[in-house]
């Protein structure tokens, strides 16, 4: 077995144990954040109907411009987590469960959720 394969099944076993715990209600959604190697994805779920309620990622037509503009993929993923805060705002929802899927609590992940606080969501 490989060394990447080992190390997705350590995240799919974390990424369990976390949302064993984690549960996404409609006065409460989910933000989970999905971390490819070029591009980040960030969704707000209600758990309770199984519906995704917002969407934003760095491939969304509407970033697709000033991500283009960004230095690297910390301030990309900053950029998706304030998209996602508008997003929501928009839409009513204010609070939500921060779902890190599994990733380290670093990096762009962390840029995702302090863009996302500074755009009105609390967590």
């Amino acid at each position: 077995m490989s060394q990447q394969s080992k190390n997705i099944q350590r995240r799919v076993r974390r990424k369990r144990s976390i949302r064993s715990r984690v549960q996404g209600t409609p006065e409460r959604p989910r933000l989970t954040v999905f971390r490819s190697n070029q591009h980040i994805y960030a969704q707000v779920i209600d758990d309770t109907s199984s519906a995704s309620l917002a969407a934003v990622s760095t491939l969304s037509k509407s970033l697709k411009d000033a991500v283009g503009k960004c230095e690297n993929k910390r301030e990309a993923a900053a950029l998706v987590g304030k998209t996602i805060a508008e997003v929501c705002k928009s839409r009513g929802i204010e609070k939500v469960v921060f779902d890190r899927n599994g990733y380290l609590y670093h990096g762009r992940v962390s840029a995702l959720a302090d863009g996302a606080r500074e755009g009105g969501l609390e967590f």
